[in-house]
């Protein structure tokens, strides 16, 4: 045990045995001691500590950070609340449009509150004995829980190698962090989709995810006066800063939007070919990229000014991945634009067992994905370099993405800037930019509201938790609590069909994956030292659906663990988990017919809100 240094007022020795939880039987580990100050009489608090978490086995690390820059231009959706409602807008020249609004500004917007006591007693004393408190003791490279016996604040760094205890967040706790930012969506339109579920959980500050949704009413090409929807929906997953991410949530939509625009209108009958749909969804991507790189760079060279150079070069140093789709009311398909790896995935009922199939309709576009690789290579001949380790000249993971202008940008360009204003020295090994692409790769589903089909929009933070198949059954299971109770059951009932009482999770088993396909596996769970094959570790208690999913992702039934992860506070938590947005869509045909997006109170972090957006019509 260390003993008091006589300069300080006073010391507090935590005595530390430590075992294993992520094997059956317990281990001891030799003790040590961990020092803090405090401003009471010296106290010795013993704490019995067992450990959840060793970073050790990851087998990704952070992405390359830019150098920071003056980011004036974007908001963060997470340090400005988004309270993103369905926006219906026009098109312009494109015929009537509606647009919906929220009643409440976006700095406004109320949220569920969330509240961390200092002092969060799990076991009241007897005639004034300490009480017991559960806390997370946080090392450079494990994470362990114990109880704490005594009084007063716990969070505090308590030496120099950076160990943190921190008092952890009880199960009510974590349930209000979960659904903090949980938003839900009743659509009755009658265009296919009935309803969507969304939810943010941060792990890096600020969030570097971000998000839309839109939908634009368009008219009926062989029937002027009907109306159909185009419906987007959007996950963005930044890297290196969150302002690439935002820049594509105020502006992806919009180019993809005015791309298919001016296609239909100059299609026979308003009546493109399925190529040239394709063709206008990777034009709205590319050219968005191409502005945000090098469009930027000719203004900030042209105006010579450092504060105009930090606002638009921000989203240019920084990057995003970008998956979207696009769901057209009229012909029932489905179009995913993925650049990067996040991840889209089909949920649809077999008719013949009533279980569910998952079918990806994404694919992860990394430097280990071997079709990825041989393109990069085909592109740049002789540089054995261009992906080393999985990643693209040894750095960067995505081998698509928008902004990372230091893989796109000349040597000449990036060293330009460097000298005159901020920025990388760009790598030794580049050669032949741009190695970075923002040019998605389409895929095309007709959609079976018959079949109760739904979609999963997630960046690469869930797909590193659960499987395809686990997502797809669990989003299956949270259907069948659905058909209990609430004014609503009949109506799921119809739509989905009926419960089962079946445990586990029902969902059509695949079989074995190749490993060397280079997609995505849930390596939390290696990580975290859990069975894979854990088919009871699933819980349902969340009337959201996507915040469901992030809540099974993180441990389901195990409060213990969903706690821990939700109490890391940042960076630490970057180690263990990464930022996650969730989107899940409903397709269906049921419902009422009013026109209207109205928000789903039950699901939203917003209780007692009664807002409706209201319709707003005009001709162009």
């Amino acid at each position: 045990m260390r003993s008091r240094n006589a300069k300080a007022l006073c010391t507090a020795t935590y005595q530390l045995a430590v075992r294993s939880i992520t094997r059956n039987t317990a281990r001891t580990k030799p003790g040590f001691s961990l020092v803090g100050s405090c401003s009471t009489p010296t106290v010795r608090k013993s704490i019995v500590l067992r450990r959840l978490y060793s970073s050790h086995s990851r087998t990704r690390t952070p992405r390359p950070e830019h150098a920071p820059v003056n980011q004036q231009l974007l908001i963060s959706s997470m340090s400005v609340r988004r309270f993103s409602l369905a926006l219906v807008s026009g098109l312009v020249g494109y015929g009537a449009w509606y647009s919906y609004r929220d009643s409440s500004t976006d700095s406004t917007a109320a949220t569920r509150a969330f509240t961390n006591s200092a002092t969060n007693p799990t076991k009241a004393g007897v005639d004034g004995a300490a009480t017991t408190r559960n806390v997370l003791v946080i090392t450079a490279d494990e994470l362990y829980t114990s109880t704490f016996v005594g009084e007063g604040p716990i969070s505090k760094v308590i030496d120099d190698e950076r160990r943190m205890v921190v008092e952890m967040l009880n199960p009510e706790q974590s349930t209000q962090k979960l659904r903090k930012n949980e938003q839900s969506y009743i659509v009755n339109r009658g265009q296919g989709v009935v309803r969507y579920d969304l939810v943010q959980l941060p792990s890096n500050d600020p969030i570097e995810d971000d998000h839309a949704e839109k939908i634009v009413e368009v008219p009926n090409g062989s029937q002027p006066s009907s109306k159909n929807d185009w419906m987007f929906w959007g996950v963005f997953d930044g890297h290196s800063g969150w302002t690439t991410s935002a820049k594509l949530r105020q502006a992806l939509i919009g180019s993809v939007a005015r791309e298919l625009n001016d296609t239909y209108r100059a299609a026979p009958g308003m009546t493109p070919t399925p190529e040239a749909i394709e063709a206008a969804m990777k034009t709205g991507f590319v050219r968005l990229d191409d502005e945000i790189v090098n469009q930027s760079v000719e203004k900030v060279l042209k105006q010579n000014n450092k504060t105009v150079a930090a606002e638009l070069l921000a989203p240019a140093l920084s990057g995003s991945c970008a998956l979207l789709s696009f769901y057209d009311s009229s012909t029932g398909l489905l179009r995913v634009a993925c650049t990067g790896d996040s991840r889209a995935v089909l949920g649809r009922r077999s008719a013949s067992s009533g279980k569910w199939t998952a079918t990806p309709l994404s694919t992860d576009q990394t430097g280990a994905n071997p079709e990825e690789a041989a393109r990069m290579r085909k592109q740049h001949p002789g540089e054995e370099h261009v992906v080393r380790n999985g990643r693209v000249l040894g750095g960067l993971e995505p081998t698509r993405a928008f902004g990372d202008a230091s893989y796109k940008w000349t040597r000449d360009i990036s060293e330009r800037l460097r000298r005159s204003f901020f920025g990388r020295t760009p790598s030794a090994l580049l050669r032949t930019p741009p190695y970075v692409t923002a040019e998605p790769v389409v895929t095309t589903t007709k959609i079976e509201p018959q079949n109760g089909d739904f979609l999963v929009l997630a960046t690469d933070g869930l797909w590193e938790m659960l499987t395809n198949e686990e997502v797809v059954g669990l989003v299956g299971k949270w259907l069948e609590t659905q058909q209990t109770g609430g004014s609503g059951s009949s109506y799921w009932s119809k739509m989905f069909g009926g419960s089962s009482t079946k445990s586990g999770l029902p969902v059509e088993a695949v079989g074995a994956k190749d490993s060397a396909d280079g997609q995505k596996t849930p390596i939390r769970v290696q990580q975290w030292g859990l069975s894979p094959d854990g088919k009871d570790r699933f819980v349902v208690k969340d009337k959201n659906v996507a915040t469901h999913l992030v809540r099974n992702a993180l441990g389901g039934k195990n409060e213990e663990q969903v706690s821990a992860l939700l109490t890391l506070p940042s960076p630490f938590s970057r180690r263990y988990r990464d930022d996650l947005t969730v989107q899940v869509i409903f397709f269906g045909n049921e419902g009422e017919k009013t026109g209207d997006v109205v928000v789903n109170e039950e699901a939203t972090s917003m209780p007692g809100s009664s807002s409706q957006p209201a319709a707003a019509k005009a001709k162009l």
